[in-house]
């Protein structure tokens, strides 16, 4: 990893977890401490954080990410009836991923009790499928974003890279149509990048009001979609867009 792209994701971190020390740090980056103190000591200089006795804590006043609280109830009823349909898709034997969205956790309330095996980074789904005893529940490990309930990071990563799903189920902060899916959090954004690239079939669960957003961090283009399940309310000239590209749409 170049040193620039250790510093922004050290950044990125920081914000997320608010405060946390150096010898996290030097284990989670593989570099020595003395790497981790030197470049926490030029992004002080920076103003992007603030040094602290053994590590370092956030200058940013507000979370880059929505709390699963507040997730919950923003366009609940939407996310529910997406997360219903996209329960139908799913067939006995199936290898799915889910990611750490409040659809995806959904999609674990009403999944019936059958021969499955789920692959997640959401402590919230893997919870919710330990009910049911026919489904086997992988969790990718990782480091812990209390904010999000959910693993991220280069362990969570690599734990993807050892499996093989038939279908990803993935939500995300922003879809647009040329600029493709991202994400306000980088790290999230790359969980769900390796996501796509173990499935077979990737479908994006997204409700109206994601449509023409762009976050922070790029996830993956469009063509890399092969389905759209979202509410009613979507623009015409999205569902054309979509038609265009050959990606199937689903709405409810």
């Amino acid at each position: 990893m170049l040193v620039a792209e250790r510093q922004r994701k050290l950044v990125q971190l920081v914000n997320e977890r608010m405060s946390i020390r150096v010898n996290e740090l030097s284990k989670l980056f593989s570099v020595t401490e003395e790497t981790i103190r030197r470049d926490l000591e030029k992004l002080e200089k920076e103003h992007l954080l603030r040094r602290s006795h053994g590590g370092a804590v956030s200058i940013e006043k507000e979370q880059s990410e929505v709390s699963y609280q507040e997730r919950e109830i923003i366009h609940s009823r939407e996310k529910q009836r997406i997360a219903s349909e996209a329960v139908k898709l799913i067939e006995p034997g199936d290898q799915i991923a889910l990611d750490a969205s409040t659809t995806a956790w959904y999609m674990a309330k009403e999944l019936p009790d059958m021969r499955l095996t789920v692959l997640t980074n959401s402590i919230k789904v893997a919870v919710e499928l330990s009910k049911k005893e026919q489904i086997r529940v992988i969790s990718t490990g990782g480091l812990l974003v209390p904010q999000s309930l959910s693993y991220v990071g280069p362990l969570a990563e690599r734990s993807l890279s050892a499996y093989h799903v038939n279908k990803a189920f993935l939500s995300c902060k922003g879809v647009h149509v040329e600029r493709g899916l991202t994400d306000s959090n980088e790290f999230q954004a790359l969980v769900k990048k390796r996501m796509i690239e173990i499935a077979d079939r990737t479908i994006l669960l997204a409700d109206a009001s994601k449509f023409g957003i762009r976050a922070f961090a790029h996830i993956a283009s469009m063509n890399q979609i092969d389905s759209v399940i979202s509410n009613s309310d979507l623009d015409p000239s999205i569902e054309e867009a979509l038609k265009e590209k050959s990606i199937k749409l689903s709405t409810v």
